[in-house]
């Protein structure tokens, strides 16, 4: 009998597109700031992106945040319930089996949801992440108030789903210190101007794990042995260190007595106490993002429920530091582009939508010249800096010709040629400043030239005299002499464009579904229902949105600089 697993199936599940890895090119008149700044803005459809960036990103991205389409019905009426099910399922599966292979191994990946694909998606994270890889299914409220017009409950909160790449490998997670919990601690002793003060918590714990390294009796004056009910929380060697730096009270209420250990406010490093991230998100409201959005952009060119950067500032802050990469690969309006960006993070956003010039590029270039002061600009005291470049997909290598033969496509000049082949060959594009034909290499003997010559046996007899004898070099050209096979065994000379047909899907530009998100309850958005002094961590206001809408546009093909990555 063969082995089975617990697994989501659905319509069209086995076929899964072999992606063709494309090149990014840079737009250096839509690029921003700083161009010695690694942040990308990525114009295109987000699952060719996504491949583009395998080469030089996988297993490099430390936190991954994505807000994609909720698939809530509105895009697909013409189809049966199965069918635009399974479409999105092969829609969020392809991207996922992506992601997972760019996120870090010590990397947090974190993917917003509402309730009608909660399910499905969290059985897809598990088997693509893995169940045991799941950290959190994190609530988010999202509003409050209204609900006049919900037929059942108020809805007011969505998920997000949290999981690691490897949870033996992931961080712990931690936030600023939490402000609100200093009124708890109370006391003062000795330790109070390098530690602040202290508060008390009980030693003892309910935990029913059997450890019986942890239960033992604390001894105290007249030898009177005190038991805990279950066991400490503490090592017998750590209580008696504790005890002996006076970091132990222990107190009697009524015969029995209690043991308490002083938790102080700083640690011994003079640090105020991290705060850990909660399961439930509070105080960071939509309507907060869609007043950012119409400080950025003016009522009438808001874009609708934008999430509000308070949130993703927690989802970033509790698992990355300054200078680890960011990815967004629905990035909308450019919010978590923004947030990463005002954090000192590095960055990768894609967007397919119109929306990537409409809000995205003139948010960015507000944050960069530090005239974004809306979201969290003032908390994280943010005055400008850095920079962004700008990409778009290089259209498909090959195209059919009007008799249905596969040729290579026009607009690719000789240097992009060479670029495209050597990341369809797995050789990392780095031009050689002295040998024209190290355009590429996949390691330090190994290496790619591309040519739109015809390669004579002259030729190749010349690129062997300068190769030293340990080397090894791929052709690939659009022709070439008979003679010229197998007439070295360190030089392979294959023909453009037979050499790739059957490995990719050529000719397809956009793998996107347009799935448009339904509008949320109204009630629950109207702008009386602001009012200052909301517990959130970076106030702001909002007002009525509109409804949401995922746009698809192509890229044109204008050659600028060549960028492969």
């Amino acid at each position: 009998m063969s082995k089975q697993k617990l697994e989501l199936t659905w319509i069209g599940k086995e076929n899964q597109p072999v992606l063709e890895p494309r090149i990014l090119i840079e737009d250096p008149d839509k690029s921003y700031g700083d161009n010695s700044a690694d942040n990308m803005l990525i114009f295109g459809d987000n699952l060719l992106a996504l491949k583009a960036l395998e080469q030089d990103f996988a297993g490099k991205i430390k936190c991954i945040y994505i807000d994609p389409p909720y698939n809530t019905g509105a895009a697909f009426a013409y189809y049966d319930d199965g069918v635009e099910q399974s479409l999105w399922l092969s829609l969020m599966r392809d991207r996922l089996l992506y992601l997972h292979n760019l996120l870090n191994k010590e990397g947090i990946i974190f993917c917003s949801i509402d309730a009608s694909e909660l399910f499905y998606l969290g059985a897809l994270f598990d088997e693509i992440f893995g169940r045991t890889n799941r950290i959190e299914v994190i609530a988010w409220k999202k509003s409050y108030g209204g609900g006049a017009k919900s037929k059942y409950f108020v809805n007011q909160h969505e998920f997000i789903l949290c999981y690691a790449k490897e949870l033996s490998c992931a961080p712990l997670l931690f936030l600023p210190a939490d402000k609100s919990a200093t009124k708890y601690y109370k006391y003062k002793d000795d330790k109070f101007e390098t530690r602040g003060p202290y508060r008390l918590q009980p030693l003892a714990t309910t935990s029913m794990d059997d450890r019986p390294n942890l239960r033992y009796p604390i001894i105290i004056e007249n030898g009177i042995e005190i038991w805990p009910d279950k066991q400490w929380q503490w090592s017998k060697e750590r209580v008696s260190e504790a005890l002996k730096n006076d970091e132990i009270v222990i107190s009697q209420k009524q015969e029995k007595y209690i043991v308490s250990y002083k938790q102080y406010l700083k640690n011994e490093d003079g640090d105020e106490r991290l705060s850990k991230p909660k399961s439930v998100i509070e105080g960071a409201y939509t309507q907060h993002g869609t007043y950012e959005s119409i400080r950025l952009f003016g009522l009438k060119n808001k874009f609708s429920f934008p999430k509000p950067e308070s949130l993703i500032w927690q989802l970033i802050e509790c698992c990355t530091i300054s200078g680890d990469w960011i990815l967004d690969s629905f990035i909308g309006s450019g919010t978590t582009a923004a947030v990463a960006h005002k954090m000192g993070r590095r960055w990768i956003g894609i967007e397919l939508g119109e929306h990537c010039h409409t809000h995205c590029l003139p948010r960015l270039k507000q944050v960069v010249d530090g005239t974004d002061q809306g979201g969290i600009s003032k908390a994280v005291n943010w005055k400008g800096g850095a920079g962004f470049k700008y990409y778009y997909l290089a259209p498909s290598l090959l195209k059919q010709d009007t008799h249905g033969n596969w040729i290579i496509d026009d607009c690719y000049n000789p240097d992009m040629l060479a670029a495209a082949m050597a990341k369809h060959e797995g050789f990392r594009y780095d031009p050689d400043t002295e040998s024209y034909w190290k355009q590429g290499r996949s390691t330090e003997k190994d290496f790619i030239f591309t040519t739109t010559q015809f390669v004579t046996l002259e030729l190749l007899d010349k690129l062997h005299e300068e190769m030293k004898q340990d080397e090894s070099l791929l052709i690939c050209c659009k022709s070439f002499s008979k003679s010229c096979e197998g007439r070295f065994s360190n030089i392979d000379v294959k023909k453009i464009p037979n050499m790739l047909l059957g490995r990719c899907e050529f000719g397809r530009e956009d793998y996107s579904l347009n799935i448009i998100n339904m509008p949320v309850d109204q009630e629950s958005l109207k702008p009386n229902d602001m009012t200052d002094g909301t517990d959130h961590l970076f106030p702001s206001e909002a007002t009525l949105p509109e409804k949401r809408t995922r746009r698809k546009k192509k890229s044109d093909n204008n050659q600028l600089t060549l960028f492969d990555t």
